[in-house]
């Protein structure tokens, strides 16, 4: 199934959470409903809502209750977003103005915190402490993540085990907590709550490989950025740090990556790109990507046959090989 599909098969309830998200951003506020507003409608995948959507067909549906897991979920990601590109000093995201480029840094950093604020008061909707127990945590994570990614910019001596620690925080854990609290707000088992859970994490981390296979080599069209924005900012990917390994490329990738450093990323990138792209770093981060997917995948195995069990596997595929 392609992606499209499952979207199409869910729009009805894709479009409510949608509406949903429009209100809970809503205030009298002017500037700050034009900054969230802005920022909801650069529009998005809406992985994680399908996710909640998702686990929760493994118990008793119902979404009036799950919207309360749903939106929040969404919400998080959207103001880590913020932020990312506040750190970034990103321009655009989507093919979009991003909000500290429409307005200012200042605006976007209370944007952000607007918005997180926002979903933690969605969340309080359901009188279930485990649920709110996960979202904070989760937060408290992402923060974690986002710390140690600008710790590591232009390391180049960081692992490979640094940079999985680093994604399980930043992107893997709120991929996995939506598939586990769609469940967990739909009343199902714990042992499968436990599974979504799992999957999730290992979707996530294959998300997170592929998302930065796409920032080297796929086109700003395609990604809605400049390719090459994440080592502009000097946050070392996965790619580059398999790259970095075969000893003929080592010595001109740090060239390059000195010289990117001293000019604060406003640089010409291309001989840096070319590099990683003629390495074997592409593949073997590819093959990274696989291994998550299988790893998900397999986690299904022991959950009921129902059609959501079908689309989570699709949606699987689909991060596995997406190019956008």
């Amino acid at each position: 199934m392609k992606l499209i599909e499952l979207y199409a098969k869910m729009k009805k309830d894709i479009s409510y959470i949608e509406k949903q998200l429009e209100r809970s951003i809503d205030t009298d506020h002017a500037l700050l409903r034009e900054a969230s507003v802005h920022l909801l409608k650069a529009g998005g995948k809406r992985i994680r809502p399908v996710f909640v959507l998702l686990g929760a067909k493994f118990g008793t549906y119902d979404l009036e209750r799950i919207k309360h897991v749903a939106v929040p979920l969404e919400l998080i990601h959207m103001a880590s977003l913020v932020h990312d590109d506040v750190i970034d000093d990103a321009m655009t995201r989507r093919g979009q103005l991003t909000v500290r480029s429409k307005w200012d840094n200042r605006i976007a950093m209370y944007t952000g915190d607007y918005i997180f604020a926002k979903a933690l008061l969605v969340a309080t909707k359901l009188e279930n402490p485990e649920i709110h127990k996960i979202l904070s945590k989760a937060i408290l994570e992402m923060s974690i993540g986002e710390m140690e990614q600008i710790r590591f910019f232009f390391n180049s001596e960081q692992t490979v085990r640094d940079y999985m620690l680093r994604i399980r925080r930043k992107t893997a854990l709120l991929i996995a907590i939506s598939c586990q609290l769609g469940a967990i707000a739909a009343g199902a088992s714990e042992n499968i709550s436990n599974r979504l859970y799992s999957f999730g994490y290992n979707v996530g981390m294959a998300f997170q490989v592929r998302d930065d296979l796409l920032d080297l080599c796929g086109t700003e069209k395609e990604i809605g950025k400049p390719p090459g924005s994440d080592i502009r900012q000097g946050n070392i990917t996965i790619p580059v740090i398999f790259a970095l390994r075969e000893p003929e490329l080592r010595p001109m990738l740090l060239t390059e990556l000195k010289r990117i450093q001293e000019a604060d990323g406003q640089t010409d990138i291309s001989r840096f790109i070319e590099l990683i792209r003629g390495s074997a770093g592409i593949k073997q981060a590819e093959e990274l990507a696989n291994r998550y997917i299988d790893k998900a995948i397999s986690v299904l195995q022991g959950l009921p046959d129902i059609q959501a069990k079908k689309d989570l596997i699709g949606v699987a595929h689909f991060i596995g090989n997406r190019s956008y």
